[in-house]
């Protein structure tokens, strides 16, 4: 049995890091290609690049067109090999991100990872999820190492949407549901080698880390002032989530997410809140008692992230829908067979509509709680 741990060779989060990164920076020469889209270049990708030339850089940019496509991964590498630059910064969301890893695994070059978000667990691992050009899921993409530096700048984090904070802290508490399953089945992690305990033990920090500090974080979020628990949960949503997915092993709410992804009423939400659908689905398939369903549910409820159909716009989903979903979910490019038991299509839709169901059972028993959904 072989076990293996995967990590970024430096991870580096606080205030203001971005705009003190020259020392760090500059160890990948100073000719690099600064991804990033519109709107991240707009709040700080400009400041950032006048930051770089102020210290000598000499930076291509490059627009980030919106999607992890191998199109997308293509024309970018093309520009960096005609520009002959020496290192790929990625500044931006977990697509920026994962097109950037590509493009550097491409042109054989060190990876800057910047996250602007920490709304999912992308940052710091050795594989990109690449989608199709209208934004199916299409397959992973596997590397050799993690990236060489991630750099989170938790004021950058802070300024952003609150609701991307949430879906980061729903991604993450996926982390550990998915890896305790896959240690119960003795199956592969993302490394396609066995957990090592160092793997196991972040996925449980993290989701101890989640239940302490998220509430806390999201209100410190709303206000934008970067705080101790905010910091707490950038870590457990960029780090912990992501070292924990990949040295711990990704099972049945992400690939349920692969498959509610297939559905085109649920393109408008964002990663985190169709994972932490998936992880209600996940637990009602594992069969879940009372006590452990309710510890994920009424954290998920509390923090407005999806508990019915409805909330994932498909109250109208019919069967086949549903069932598509999960054909999707059981593909063999995914992840769903390292669960310690067999799940077939059919089992993901009944547990979509279980989910629902127990959701709504809820509510109706519990009028007060109306109030904690969105």
């Amino acid at each position: 049995m072989v076990e293996e741990f995967g990590s970024p060779s430096s991870y580096i989060q606080g205030k203001g890091v971005l705009f003190e990164s020259d020392k760090y920076l500059q160890n990948f020469g100073k000719k690099p290609l600064l991804l990033a889209g519109d709107t991240v270049y707009k709040i700080v990708g400009q400041k950032f690049e006048q930051y770089l030339q102020d210290n000598g850089y000499d930076v291509t940019r490059v627009q980030f067109n919106g999607e992890s496509s191998t199109n997308e991964v293509d024309r970018v590498t093309a520009i960096g090999k005609e520009k002959a630059v020496s290192v790929i910064y990625g500044l931006g969301g977990g697509k920026t991100v994962d097109t950037a890893k590509a493009i550097a695994d491409n042109l054989n070059l060190p990876v800057v990872i910047m996250p602007t978000l920490a709304s999912n667990d992308a940052p710091c691992s050795r594989l990109s999820v690449i989608y199709t050009d209208d934004g199916s899921f299409d397959h992973y993409r596997f590397y050799n190492q993690n990236p060489d530096l991630v750099l989170v700048d938790s004021q950058v984090i802070a300024n952003g949407p609150v609701r991307m904070l949430i879906s980061g802290i729903a991604d993450a508490l996926a982390t550990n549901v998915e890896a305790v399953a896959v240690a119960q089945a003795n199956a592969d992690t993302m490394l396609n080698e066995k957990q090592t305990l160092v793997g196991s033990a972040i996925g449980h920090k993290c989701e101890e880390t989640l239940f302490e500090y998220s509430h806390l974080a999201v209100a410190d979020g709303k206000a934008h002032v970067v705080t101790k628990a905010l910091e707490n949960i950038i870590e457990a949503n960029t780090l912990m989530s992501g070292l924990g997915f990949e040295s711990g092993g990704l099972s049945g709410a992400h690939a349920i997410h692969d498959g509610l992804t297939t559905l085109e009423e649920t393109h408008d939400l964002t990663h985190g809140e169709k994972v932490a659908y998936g992880t209600l689905t996940q637990l009602m398939l594992e069969g879940a008692d009372k006590d452990r369903y309710n510890k994920y549910f009424e954290f998920i409820l509390s923090l407005g992230l999806p508990t019915t159909l409805a909330d994932l716009h498909l109250e109208n989903a019919t069967d086949e829908e549903l069932l598509k979903a999960g054909e999707a979910a059981c593909s063999e490019n995914d992840t769903i067979d390292r669960l310690p038991f067999k799940v077939t299509p059919d089992d993901v839709a009944q547990a979509f509509r279980a989910v629902d169901a127990y959701t709504k059972q809820y509510l109706g028993s519990h009028h007060h709680c109306k109030h904690a959904k969105k």
